[in-house]
């Protein structure tokens, strides 16, 4: 168990006194969560500063139950003499409730008791004026691309935030992660020929980022590679999602494996448990405990023990992503997915969701593609997670005889995600880079929309 810092030790003491005074005035049952975080970010456009901001949280939230009534109050005010005040409130409004028959703590079985160190703090220290050198390197090198004409600016923020959570059923936890993050966006050509693009990076730790150089430039060349793009025909065609906008299949597929989805019956996937839905050499998993993965955690949001799930395992649909009411509505029990904030019940979510890579490269994923698209940006958000029915607008480039050729730009793509997941192939160009990823995906006979 990773040791806990004095601020940690201090959150958790204060949790320990709520809970003791909703038990004491009356609560069956009761779990606290504070949540502490401190950010600086700072902004920069054409060398000059426009901004450095910096902002601090302290969310404190309470649940109490009485029987089958449950209710939430949250404050960021923790001075000992309101605790009562915060407790009275909560406590009132559980009376007057309706009953909710999944609603209750964890089972104290399923807690966890051993933390794994996961390696989510960086005591690298960075001040404002860091930042804006770190900003004005990444616009810089930007700038310098040939057809880059203006900028939108350049980026860099560093923060720290710590959660602690205790339960009435024992459990008491807490970590603490730092976060550090630079950005660059641009323009490149001019008038009604203007494209914009970007690029960035967030990590942990401050060593493991890509320098801001190298952010600048690649932003700046992506921005100029857009340019002139042309309008293509509608047909059926093969498309390649790249690794940066891939993971938003991942995204709708964890929506349809929420087990409130599944529950509730609003789920495409509802009824194919136990069902191939992804060809058979496709493997997804949901890892809590990745060393620095960037939404790493080494319990859920109810104090229950997490671990690596394989959702889908050679094409098969392994699990429903659960917290303890969800599990319960399904006579399941919770795999450790609960989420959690200061104002509302456990919800559940994934944690480092990843598609393992293939073995063909980008280039060879597109080699025997006759005439199809290779999207570099999402628009909108047109998915219906009953049906599955997917449209979404779409910009890239043109795939021609097996090569990317040209950029293009004002298309739809659609299709229906059950055919899309059967018929995927990934690349073997997996980054991990957000707390969602996946490797550069082909998609057989997507319907494109085009002039």
């Amino acid at each position: 168990m990773s040791k806990q810092s004095a601020d940690e030790q201090n959150s958790l003491n204060i949790l320990d006194d709520l809970i003791a005074i909703a038990r004491r005035k009356g609560a069956e049952a009761a779990d606290a969560v504070r949540i502490q975080g401190t950010s600086v970010n700072v902004s920069v456009r054409q060398g000059e500063t426009e901004e450095i901001e910096r902002s601090e949280a302290h969310d404190l939230g309470l649940r109490v139950l009485i029987g089958k009534q449950q209710a939430f109050v949250s404050s960021n005010d923790t001075r000992p003499e309101l605790l009562e005040e915060i407790v009275d409130r909560a406590l009132a409004m559980a009376r007057n409730m309706p009953e909710d028959e999944y609603c209750g703590l964890a089972n104290p079985d399923l807690l966890a008791k051993d933390f794994p160190e996961l390696d989510l703090f960086d005591e690298t220290t960075l001040t404002p004026d860091d930042l804006v050198a770190i900003a004005k390197e990444a616009e810089d090198a930007a700038l310098c691309v040939t057809g880059v004409t203006n900028t939108e600016g350049g980026g860099a923020s560093t923060g720290r935030a710590s959660i602690a959570l205790a339960t009435s059923g024992g459990f008491r936890g807490s970590y603490t992660s730092s976060s550090f993050s630079v950005s660059a966006s641009v323009i490149a050509g001019e008038g009604r020929g203007m494209e914009r693009d970007y690029d960035y990076d967030s990590r942990h730790f401050y060593s493991d980022m890509r320098s801001p150089s190298e952010i600048g430039k690649n932003a700046g060349e992506r921005a100029v590679k857009l340019l002139n793009p042309r309008k293509m025909p509608s047909g059926h065609v093969p498309v390649v999602f790249s690794n940066r906008v891939s993971g938003s299949i991942l995204g709708h597929f964890a929506g349809a494996i929420s087990g409130a989805s599944i529950a509730r019956g609003t789920s495409f996937l509802k009824d194919h448990m136990g069902a191939q839905i992804f060809s058979k050499d496709i493997n997804i998993i949901d890892d809590p405990h990745r060393l620095r993965g960037a939404a790493s955690k080494p319990f859920d949001g109810e104090g229950v023990a997490n671990k690596r799930l394989d959702l889908i395992q050679d094409g098969t649909l392994q699990c429903w992503i659960l917290n303890s009411a969800s599990a319960m509505q399904l006579g399941l029990e919770t795999n450790g997915r609960a989420t959690r904030g200061t104002a509302s019940p456990p919800g559940s979510g994934t944690t480092n969701l990843y598609m393992e890579e293939g073995t063909s490269s980008l280039e060879g994923l597109i080699a025997d593609i006759r005439s199809g698209l290779y999207i570099t940006s999402l628009i909108g958000f047109g998915v219906n997670g009953i049906t599955g029915d997917y449209s979404r607008g779409a910009s890239g480039f043109w795939i021609e005889n097996g090569k990317i050729a040209f950029p293009v730009s004002e298309l739809t793509i659609a299709g229906n995600l059950k055919d899309m997941f059967l018929n995927l192939t990934p690349a073997n160009d997996l980054d991990f880079r957000q707390g969602t990823n996946a490797p550069s995906l082909r998609v057989e006979g997507m319907m494109v929309a085009g002039t």
